[in-house]
């Protein structure tokens, strides 16, 4: 993500924007709960430009905001006593749809927020991108409104595709291992691709290869579906592109800065990432590639392009609040359309579809990426792990196929394998 800080005018001017969208007034607190409003929120470049623009906010709706701001273990550790407690001091909750959003689901610590985004016309809850907004939906109702946004794109080297004749970068995923090879062979030292190798870092990556071959972590009943044939061709496909087109004796517990040192030191022609991530790539003081390295959607498979399109973050209530109605309008002008503009412009990548396709949003950024990144939004899935409680465990039982087919074992048998471990543990988590 881009790191440029906003300026304090500009976010002023975004708050009283959003505040005049909002059903706002000086008495807007009155007869609907205690004024203050308890917001907890994660230390990030999201939270630093609500903080700056927070008093405009309290100044219209003569509400006050006592807001804690935390690193994500400490967050994760609050979050554990207070909602285990069923504490009603925590009203507004930033937290990881991806990461605690199954749990918190399941132990009813998030309020039902469906009619509240229904009912705001202006606001517009059809402006979020499908995807993030299946991620931060719970049964069929909605919990939390998603704020923080990525999606997997391709990153390639435009000078090295050149060389070797080609004039666009691959569309599809068979294109995409034809111009591995051919790259690699015409550039000795240079890999034809690169990505995540770590049984639990690269799930997340891989996540986008399953999908568009047309695989899923688990079928609508529930089943565990990493062996069907789908995904058997999805995991054989993303191990064998690394084992036949990757580095020399690939590490296989890279995450995401190992494998993104490799494409940016120039050691490799592609490289599938998040898209959050771009600015490691495009800064000169970081990148040798800096002038050379394009952006494209992420190839089609055999079910069609669809990476994953997914929030970080949201905004959720607590189900304990007694302050619910005075926690809404703070979410409904925190994820305004002004205030999703300023942060856009700020770095921090938008759920929202006007504010992501916005030129004056993404004018800082590069514009095959924002058109990259445009291509996941409309085709994106919400999610890039299995959606289950214990997604540490579920990600170490799913990633052991992606090694065993870099490391050129048999990956069908070992996805059966993982499919039994993680049936155990859907069927742990159903009881």
């Amino acid at each position: 993500m881009l790191r440029r800080t906003a300026t304090g005018s500009a976010l002023v001017l975004a708050a009283a924007l959003s505040l005049s969208a909002c059903s706002g007034g000086s008495d807007e607190g009155e007869g609907t709960g205690s004024k203050t409003i308890q917001v907890t929120l994660a230390n990030h470049v999201w939270t630093d430009n609500i903080k700056a623009a927070l008093p405009e906010f309290e100044k219209e709706t003569g509400l006050k905001v006592e807001l804690t701001q935390l690193g994500e273990d400490q967050l994760s550790d609050q979050y554990n006593v207070k909602l285990n407690a069923g504490t009603s001091d925590l009203d507004v909750m930033m937290y990881r749809p991806l990461q605690e959003g199954k749990a918190f689901g399941k132990n009813g610590y998030l309020s039902d927020i469906t009619e509240d985004t229904k009912g705001a016309s202006e606001w517009n809850w059809g402006d979020f991108q499908p995807g993030p907004v299946e991620a931060t939906t719970y049964e069929e109702k909605v919990v939390g409104v998603p704020i923080i946004t990525e999606t997997e794109v391709l990153y390639y080297r435009k000078d090295l595709l050149e060389k070797a004749g080609y004039s666009a970068p691959p569309k599809t995923l068979d294109e995409l291992k034809e111009a591995a090879a051919k790259v690699q062979a015409a550039n000795p030292g240079v890999a034809g691709f690169i990505a995540r190798t770590g049984k639990s870092a690269a799930v997340t990556q891989f996540s986008s290869f399953l999908y568009s071959f047309g695989g899923q972590w688990a079928d609508d009943s529930g089943k565990a579906a990493v062996n069907t044939p789908e995904a058997k061709q999805a995991y054989a496909y993303y191990g064998g592109l690394i084992k036949d087109h990757g580095p020399k004796n690939v590490s296989t517990d890279m995450s995401w800065p190992e494998a993104m040192a490799i494409f940016t030191q120039g050691q490799a022609a592609f490289y599938t990432e998040a898209s959050s991530l771009y600015k490691n790539a495009t800064d000169p003081a970081k990148s040798k590639v800096a002038d050379t390295v394009g952006f494209a959607a992420f190839p089609e498979g055999p079910a069609g392009s669809k990476p994953y399109n997914v929030p970080s973050w949201a905004l959720g209530i607590n189900e304990a609040s007694e302050n619910k109605a005075n926690a809404w309008k703070f979410i409904e002008w925190a994820t305004s359309k002004e205030q999703t503009l300023a942060n856009q412009k700020a770095g921090v990548p938008s759920a929202r579809t006007s504010v992501a396709s916005d030129p004056d949003a993404t004018s800082t950024y590069p514009k095959d990426l924002v058109e990259a990144a445009a291509a996941g939004a409309a085709n994106g899935v919400g999610f890039d792990r299995p959606r289950v409680v214990k997604v540490p465990e579920a990600r170490e039982l799913v990633g052991q196929p992606i090694v065993d087919a870099i490391t050129g074992k048999d990956s069908g048998a070992s996805a059966d394998e993982a499919a039994k471990a993680f049936q155990a543990l859907l069927d742990d988590e159903n009881k």
